[in-house]
């Protein structure tokens, strides 16, 4: 991966940042999303539900990798650089990699959760190159598969070409959720047998290099759609450099009842927040006051009744940059960014 061993140089100072602030001590990172952030996208996973097949103690003297020894030969041969590779420790298949990592002193990752949140906000040349190819690649495999549906196929057909098609391109979908029209009041839509009908959301949380990429996209009838993207746009507005997490969630929620939503429209659904190595990093609430940096992704997801608007964005010194686009999907500007709009179905 072009330019890893130098983002990684910065990510071991900024881990020595924080073990500084406990007085040195080792830590260990056992996360999917602190391990892969710091192998620089190393697959961590064997199965998608399970836990990470390796974990890394982050010493004085260098780092150690504790990764399970029946996964040990693929991960140096296809996952880690050349110098994780010398430090690797195999750990018998039947001792969690977590637990053999954990075994001498040292300090958690649940302990300093927030610091490492921080240490991974902003992102570096590298992996920013890497999120945009994914972002690019998400949007055009929902315009690809979501040009040739018809209104007459099921939620689950539909779910499974999306996920194909992720697969062929080397990215995990982790999330596929599509709504027809008789569930468009689901906020978290798992795919069932029922057809997409006039109009149908689908929504897709793609993996790939450790990094996670965040979209949903609308087929069929069109509806008004500018009061939910004043909404998105009060997030947008508010999560600025400097700024903190709480501060731009409170803004963001303030917006419903300014654009005509319920007040409490905001409590029936998550909002988003920083996204990255996580689905979110963390998920934006009143408690989270994580203080927001340059060149740090969000994928804000404001929802109502029949409605929602989500892309992967990337905070820079110039403003936003939308990394889940497509120049084909249709959109309308808005305040002065592209924002996608439902799409009719293929004419079949």
């Amino acid at each position: 991966m072009a330019g890893a061993s130098e983002d990684r140089i910065e990510k071991q100072d900024r881990l020595a940042r924080v073990r500084r602030d406990v007085d040195g001590a080792t830590l260990v990172l056992t996360s999917h999303e602190a391990v892969s952030w710091y192998l620089e996208g190393a697959r961590t996973h064997v199965s998608l539900a399970g836990p990470p097949v390796l974990a890394v103690r982050a010493e004085t003297h260098g780092d150690v990798l504790f990764v399970a020894a029946n996964e040990a030969d693929r991960l140096i041969a296809e996952e880690l650089l050349p110098e994780d590779a010398e430090r690797v420790v195999r750990v018998p298949w039947w001792i969690p990699p977590s637990i053999a990592a954990a075994e001498r002193s040292g300090v958690p990752e649940s302990q300093v959760a927030a610091e490492l949140r921080a240490a991974r906000a902003r992102m570096l040349p590298a992996e920013t190159a890497r999120y945009r190819i994914l972002g690019r690649e998400t949007a055009e495999t929902l315009t690809d598969v979501l040009s040739r549906v018809g209104s007459d196929q099921t939620e689950r057909a539909v779910a499974a070409v999306v996920a194909a098609e992720f697969i062929a391109r080397g990215i995990d979908p982790l999330v596929v959720l599509v709504a027809g029209a008789d569930r468009g009041a689901f906020r978290h839509p798992l795919p069932t047998a029922g057809v997409l009908g006039d109009r149908a959301m689908v929504v897709v949380c793609g993996r790939r290099d450790g990094l996670i990429a965040n979209a949903t996209r609308w087929i069929g009838a069109p509806v008004d759609e500018e009061p939910l993207l004043g909404v998105e746009r009060a997030f947008l507005d508010a999560s600025v450099p400097g700024a903190r997490l709480d501060e731009a969630f409170a803004a963001g929620t303030a917006a419903y009842a300014r654009f005509g939503f319920d007040a409490d429209e905001w409590q029936r659904h998550h909002q988003g927040g920083p996204s990255g190595y996580a689905g979110r990093d963390p998920r934006a609430a009143a408690s989270t006051v994580d203080r927001l940096v340059e060149n740090q992704a969000f994928a804000w997801n404001p929802t109502a009744p029949g409605l929602k608007v989500e892309d992967t964005m990337l905070r820079t010194a110039e403003g936003w940059d939308v990394l889940t686009v497509d120049d084909r999907w249709p959109s309308v500007e808005y305040e002065g960014l592209r924002r996608p709009v439902a799409r009719a179905y293929w004419a079949r």
